[in-house]
């Protein structure tokens, strides 16, 4: 597949997106002080990881398959937080935060992309990774929500 100079563009956008996002998750899950939060951020690093290994093979030429297989069931979380503010909740709350608007950039940034790419097959792709960053930040919000962060 013969990419335009445009694709190529949009997809190094995408790529520093998913790099920076690999970044952040890994960093986050340092930081946090909540041990679900620590694993909802490195099994979010890897998915991120899984993206921007698809936008190469897409770089290169290879369109891979859009992935079958369902929908992965949302991760439930306990309140470790209580309505009061905690220096521990504050971090906790602080990186959610920040890592909700990273994913409300690349959720936009692939709407954008999509559009713009002429192969269907790749455009579906695209569609995929978007939805699973949206569902990125369906889980950080529900994290939120169920320690009064939201």
């Amino acid at each position: 597949m013969q990419l335009t100079q445009k694709e190529c563009s949009l997809l190094k956008d995408l790529k520093d997106q998913e790099t920076l996002c690999i970044e952040k998750y890994t960093k986050a899950s340092q930081a946090a002080v909540d041990g679900q939060l620590k694993g909802l951020f490195n099994n979010l690093a890897s998915t991120e990881q899984q993206h921007l290994d698809t936008l190469t093979k897409i770089e290169s030429g290879t369109v891979p398959p859009v992935p079958s297989g369902g929908e992965k069931p949302m991760p439930t979380f306990t309140s470790v937080y209580s309505v009061s503010e905690t220096p521990d909740k504050k971090n906790d709350c602080y990186l959610c935060s920040d890592l909700l608007t990273a994913e409300k950039h690349a959720s936009s940034l692939y709407d954008t992309c999509i559009f713009e790419f002429k192969d269907d097959n790749t455009r579906n792709v695209l569609n995929h990774i978007q939805k699973e960053e949206q569902e990125h930040g369906k889980m950080i919000y529900n994290y939120m929500s169920a320690n009064s962060m939201y």
